[in-house]
């Protein structure tokens, strides 16, 4: 007679993303951030210190980078940062990081037609 040990395995919850979608939206965002392979490939092993052969795997959506790797991925590549809070169920970061971003860009915009409104008046007073 053999004692039940618990070894009970419980389903798998509908909110995880497999592992294919995983390593196909991180190589999706690579190269479509990066372009080919070789220029990925030397990009993705300065941002992670990852091995040539590691980022390869990557960019071929062969395997998906581990949890420190793909920080230190999403502090280089808005791409990658974009599809992980989209898998992640994240629409409203991503919404408000882009509206974020929009705002720095306005107000950079708003500062250069300052400055060249200020030119013109000064042109002509003279």
């Amino acid at each position: 007679m053999f004692h039940k040990k618990g070894n009970n395995f419980h389903g798998r919850s509908q909110d995880l993303v497999s592992a294919v979608e995983y390593r196909e939206v991180v190589r999706s965002a690579l190269t479509y951030e990066l372009g080919g392979a070789g220029r990925a490939a030397k990009a993705t092993i300065k941002w992670t210190g990852v091995s040539e052969r590691t980022a390869k795997n990557w960019i071929a959506g062969s395997y998906g980078p581990s949890g420190e790797h793909l920080i230190g991925l999403m502090k280089h590549s808005d791409s990658v940062m974009d599809v992980v809070l989209e898998l992640a169920g994240r629409h409203e970061t991503l919404a408000m990081q882009r509206v974020e971003i929009v705002r720095r860009e306005l107000r950079e915009v708003l500062k250069v037609l300052d400055l060249i409104c200020a030119a013109d008046d000064a042109s002509s007073e003279t």
